[in-house]
């Protein structure tokens, strides 16, 4: 039988970093339940299980925290510059609710211990804005002014993280993940981040074809170039 210590779970784990975190654990020797609303698009998992778990709702995060001493939580409804520009409503409204039934769960589950992923989104956008920036630091989120949408909700979910070790015990860590990609991952439809669109435009494109931007690229393009002004 498998010791409780050892059985974790990655949400998320149809993505792409997901994916690629539940073949590291499985490596490390973790029993590893996967949970996510699709199967991975390019091979199959290397979970021990694969839940198809809508987050969204209190009861499926309840079951996908049931039995695991630990959480690595990367459910998010997301994409590249593209998707998060354009729709910020539908994201802060699936994302918000994804974190707090999962940090609920995981509290009335005991688990012992709960990663959370958030994003270089929620960094100000005051401090990028000249070609000459400093390296961010952890302490630069604050004065808070994250990517408008993606970035607020999860700055927003780093501090119930935050919270909930306070108030419950609940040991919690948060990383930021800054523009990850390769190979498995998301390079058409609308989701992929900027390097895999423009891999995938330049492999498509023939002798003396010219790489065009998208209509959100060039309207992201001018915002930021009239913010230097």
């Amino acid at each position: 039988m498998t010791d409780t210590k050892s059985k974790v779970l990655v949400t998320g784990a149809g993505g792409f970093i997901g994916h690629h975190l539940v073949t590291r654990l499985k490596q490390s020797g973790y029993w590893v339940r996967g949970v996510d609303l699709k199967q991975p698009d390019f091979e199959p998992t290397r979970a021990d299980e694969f839940l198809l778990l809508d987050l969204r709702r209190p009861e499926d995060a309840l079951a996908a925290c049931d039995g695991v001493a630990e959480v690595y939580n990367l459910a998010a409804n997301m994409g590249g510059i593209g998707f998060i520009e354009r729709y910020k409503a539908l994201i802060m409204h699936d994302n918000v609710l994804i974190n707090i039934h999962m940090l609920e769960a995981a509290r009335l589950q005991k688990v012992e211990r709960y990663l959370y992923t958030s994003s270089a989104c929620i960094y100000p956008g005051y401090r990028q804005q000249v070609t000459e920036v400093a390296p961010l630091k952890e302490e630069d989120a604050y004065p808070a002014d994250p990517e408008d949408g993606y970035g607020w909700e999860k700055l927003f979910s780093e501090r119930q993280c935050r919270h909930y070790h306070e108030e419950h015990g609940l040991e919690t860590r948060v990383v930021r993940f800054h523009n990850i990609f390769g190979p498995l991952g998301t390079y058409e439809g609308g989701r992929e981040k900027s390097p895999a669109a423009i891999c995938r435009k330049i492999a498509l494109a023939g002798d003396g074809d010219e790489i065009e931007r998208t209509a959100v690229e060039k309207k992201i393009r001018d915002a930021r170039a009239r913010s230097t002004r």
